[in-house]
């Protein structure tokens, strides 16, 4: 049984080619278009006002020199709530629920705000292996911790992601098969079981919605020591 629950994260095959490429692809599809309209539709304008108020939260603790980095945290941050919208539906596949995947996209991220800061401000950007005021016998440890932590930050993004979205489609998974088993012999047990199943599917709407800014901000955060 454990091994049906998790066939779900598998990559789908048709003649033996994965489809992650495709599931990869798709939210590029769902990007709205200009049109020759002189007044915009009212997604457009939801969709301009959700991106100015991200935009604006994301970059407000950046320096000027920082604010170049927008568009592309800005693609990142929709590329990724597109994919775990899209995994909520049935019979669809999350890529983000990969750990190759995940980081894939948070080691040469985070890889990138390192090279910035090294190149642009190199003494302070090692002074964060060392805090100020600290005692001469602790300073190797105190580096060697630091220079640990600053190495673990992509796994942590990696992994956050991945676990977080693989344990809300784990429960989806569990409680949708005790309902279906159940449903025969036990109605009102059920019942109950659905309506939590429909909860839970609107907090995992929200997780799949907040991981994705949870992730960008993260980023943006390391970004903003290096600039």
């Amino acid at each position: 049984m454990s091994l049906i629950f998790f066939d779900q994260f598998l990559s789908p095959q048709i003649l033996g080619i994965p489809l992650i490429l495709m599931a990869v692809t798709l939210p590029a599809l769902l990007i709205f278009t200009k049109t020759d309209r002189l007044t915009p539709s009212r997604m457009n304008i939801l969709q301009t006002w959700a991106l100015f108020m991200f935009t604006k939260q994301l970059m407000l603790p950046m320096n000027k020199p920082g604010h170049k980095w927008a568009p592309m945290l800005l693609s990142l941050m929709l590329f990724l709530l597109s994919l775990n919208m899209l995994g909520l539906l049935p019979y669809t596949f999350t890529p983000t629920t990969q750990l190759s995947m995940n980081m894939g996209l948070a080691i040469p991220l985070w890889l990138a705000t390192v090279i910035i800061g090294m190149r642009n401000q190199p003494t302070m950007s090692l002074g964060h292996l060392l805090p100020e005021g600290t005692p001469t016998p602790l300073v190797p440890i105190l580096i060697i911790i630091e220079t640990i932590s600053l190495f673990i930050r992509p796994l942590a993004l990696g992994v956050r992601l991945t676990a977080n979205l693989t344990a809300g489609h784990l429960l989806i998974q569990l409680i949708s098969t005790a309902v279906f088993i159940l449903f025969p012999m036990m109605t009102m047990t059920a019942t109950i079981a659905l309506l939590v199943l429909l909860l839970l599917t609107g907090l995992e709407v929200a997780v799949a919605m907040i991981q994705a800014y949870v992730f960008t901000l993260l980023l943006s955060l390391y970004l903003q020591e290096n600039v």
